[in-house]
């Protein structure tokens, strides 16, 4: 996999997923398709309808955790990253974690305290 490190999906976290949707479908007109298993929400969309946009999704919270935006960066190897994060002055906030289907992410957190996410794609994608 060849990769730029570039910011290829966001992720919008609330616990108010139906007005979300509603808000950015209306803005932007943006569509959304539910994705994931049932009962944990997940709506996934092209960011735009020309194709122009990058990818990402709506997810569901439980109110337990504060709303947020994020975007994620595609990268080679998500441990490595996150290893020069921490060199570069930033902070883990969720470390490596590997989906079943292959995705490996984690959350960061820069110096001035910023939210952001880096990921790599299962294999084969």
């Amino acid at each position: 996999m060849s990769t730029t490190n570039a910011i290829t999906w966001f992720e919008i976290g609330t616990d108010r997923p139906d007005e979300a949707e509603r808000f950015y479908g209306e803005l932007f007109g943006w569509e959304f398709a539910e994705q994931g298993a049932p009962g944990r929400s997940y709506r996934v969309t092209g960011g735009g309808a020309d194709g122009a946009g990058i990818g990402g999704a709506i997810r569901a919270s439980d109110g337990g955790t504060p709303n947020y935006a994020i975007f994620y960066a595609e990268v080679a190897d998500v441990a490595d990253a996150v290893k020069r994060a921490e060199t570069a002055g930033g902070r883990v906030l969720v470390p490596p974690i590997s989906a079943p289907s292959g995705l490996t992410f984690a959350h960061l957190l820069d110096p001035s305290g910023n939210h952001f996410g880096v990921f790599t794609p299962p294999a084969g994608r």
